[in-house]
């Protein structure tokens, strides 16, 4: 059977987010890094194509995500889904609206939606402002992103800047009477000459609602809330089965640990809450900067931890650090070097022995990620919302390596410590 739904995400990260929302939803999920050469794997009811393009320039997002689109359609796909953060990472240039746009035009259609709602994480949408908790976004702790402050919490006119499209509001007077009347406000914007439009959401419930409008639209565009409601269209269909093994793993075993490069305020309070049980090492980006080969001792000193605690190596640090740190070394630079510093002493503490690895932060993610060469991933069961364990796609004969990808804005404060127990 052809794969029902496509997704294309803009981190990795973000992409198992949606991936875990998907299996929840009863629906076989793979996540595959970047644009894969093979066919499609077995088995599996969604395919999440994982890109690092959240920072890059527009146009290389555009390319990328039409490269991914592409496959996707060779892959038989039904429905389309572009996936972002559920902060609606970006800037005035983009990248949501240049990509989203461009794979509409790709897909010959004249309307989409963008909803990065997702209760369960905080994450709300009323008159098309985008709260996290109680607090406007502009006024949370994404204002001082360092690659993508967020310092306007009106996505109609946030994305208006990113696109030539009209954008609209489909708001929770339509949203809360549920599905049909959010479809007619749907046809309302069309008429309008809208070809984009911001969703309001407060509840799962408004999620599934809006899911079931979207039947049959060729595009979604949104966080993984709006993946609550998508699966169960499919299965009206006929064409989705039950799913009660869908998060199924293979067993992994090894020893474990924790790699953060997140310097979100969630990510900084699981930081410090492991800090006071396990043994952990920090990165000074200053010291990298300086030339100091900082891996052999991170490895060294983790090789005399490992067999006895799961071990915890960070480089998260408070804004103002974060602030003084690229000022004197460059945005961009401060960030490469403790990704590659990071994605290194992954690969090494694979080859100790760990087999079972948390890594905090998309960009750190997307650094491991590709350091191990990890191809693709199967989603198993979730650890909390947004955030599954999965299992690397492995040849025969070779054995899988779990891995928890979290954004930095996710999880509880003792995420780091309670993962393991979500393990098959």
């Amino acid at each position: 059977m052809a794969v029902l739904l496509g997704c294309i995400a803009d981190d990795f990260t973000g992409g198992t987010d949606l991936a875990g929302m998907l299996v929840k939803a009863g629906m076989r999920t793979v996540q595959l890094i970047g644009v894969p050469d093979g066919p499609v794997p077995e088995d599996v009811d969604a395919v999440v194509i994982a890109l690092k393009s959240r920072t890059n320039p527009a146009e290389e997002a555009v390319a990328e995500s039409l490269a991914a689109l592409r496959w996707l359609q060779q892959a038989g796909c039904r429905q389309f889904y572009f996936k972002y953060c559920s902060t609606f990472d970006s800037t005035p240039r983009g990248n949501i609206g240049p990509v989203a746009q461009a794979l509409m035009a790709a897909l010959d259609t004249s309307f989409t939606i963008a909803c990065p709602a997702f209760p369960a994480n905080g994450r709300t949408i009323y008159k098309g402002n985008l709260f996290v908790g109680d607090t406007l976004l502009s006024e949370s702790g994404m204002r001082n992103h360092p690659l993508t402050p967020m310092t306007d919490s009106n996505l109609v006119r946030v994305l208006q800047q990113q696109t030539t499209q009209q954008v609209g509001l489909v708001d929770y007077a339509h949203v809360g009477q549920g599905a049909t009347a959010i479809a007619a406000r749907f046809a309302v914007l069309r008429e309008q000459g809208c070809g984009m439009a911001i969703v309001d959401a407060l509840t799962n419930a408004d999620l599934e609602a809006i899911g079931e409008a979207c039947a049959g639209m060729p595009l979604v565009t949104g966080g993984s809330g709006i993946a609550l409601g998508l699966p169960q269209n499919f299965r009206r269909q006929g064409l989705l089965a039950g799913g009660a093994a869908a998060s199924a793993l293979p067993a992994t075993g090894g020893l474990r640990a924790v790699i953060s490069g997140s310097c979100s305020v969630a990510t900084q309070k699981q930081v410090a809450w492991m800090r006071k049980s396990h043994p952990s090492f920090h990165i000074d980006p200053l010291r990298l900067a300086r030339g100091e080969d900082v891996v052999p001792a991170v490895l060294d000193w983790a090789g005399s931890h490992l067999h006895k605690h799961p071990v915890l190596v960070y480089a998260t640090a408070a804004p103002e650090t974060v602030r003084q740190v690229q000022a004197e070394l460059g945005v961009e630079q401060a960030g490469s070097m403790v990704e590659e510093a990071l994605a290194s002493i992954a690969r090494g503490l694979v080859e100790l022995g760990v087999g079972q690895m948390i890594v905090a932060g998309g960009e750190t993610s997307g650094a491991v990620v590709k350091a191990l060469g990890v191809q693709g991933l199967r989603i198993g069961p979730e650890i909390d919302p947004g955030v599954p364990w999965t299992a690397t796609l492995s040849d025969a004969g070779t054995a899988p390596l779990a891995l928890a990808l979290k954004s930095g804005n996710f999880g509880t404060e003792d995420f780091f410590t309670k993962a393991w127990s979500a393990l098959p």
